[in-house]
């Protein structure tokens, strides 16, 4: 019975770009992931306090910057707040606001956190040949800037992968 079924399979014309993304996206998230455990950080921990070193940003515009959903960004500053590499602060130019704000401690951490996100990008870029590398990039840009840069409206929402640990 199931060879006849898969007879029936539509025949592909296309490589699965679907798949591709995901899995690669995935494996990359684990690698990622196991990497900045070895600091006591995650993925969304390394994302807010660099971009709160950049300039000074609220809550609401960080969980912006890394897609993260209100509750999330609560838990992830929390346990920054925590570990003493955060802070909540009342914003320099608007007393209403509240920014993070990173402690010395956490600049330190978020210079050795984005040494390890480097290097794991750096190693996944080496399986490719030298003279694939910017091409590969340069093609990725194109997709996420052009044709990809915008999820489509959709009246079911399109889950996110759920992403462990982070």
């Amino acid at each position: 019975m199931l060879a006849g079924m898969t007879a029936m399979a539509p025949t592909r014309t296309e490589p699965d770009l679907s798949f591709l993304l995901d899995r690669t996206s995935h494996v990359l998230r684990t690698r990622m992931a196991a990497a900045l455990a070895e600091i006591g950080l995650t993925a969304r921990m390394h994302c807010v306090l660099v971009h709160a070193l950049e300039e000074e940003r609220t809550q609401i515009q960080l969980a912006e910057i890394g897609d993260m959903d209100k509750t999330t960004m609560v838990v992830t500053v929390d346990a920054l707040e925590e570990a003493g590499l955060a802070e909540r602060r009342p914003s320099s130019t608007d007393r209403r606001a509240r920014i993070i704000a990173v402690t010395e401690e956490g600049a330190r951490v978020a210079a050795r956190s984005q040494q390890i996100v480097d290097q794991v990008h750096e190693e996944a870029l080496a399986a490719l040949p030298a003279n694939e590398r910017a091409v590969f990039l340069r093609a990725m840009n194109r997709l996420v800037t052009g044709h990809l840069a915008e999820p489509v409206e959709h009246a079911q929402p399109v889950r996110r992968a759920r992403q462990r640990g982070n």
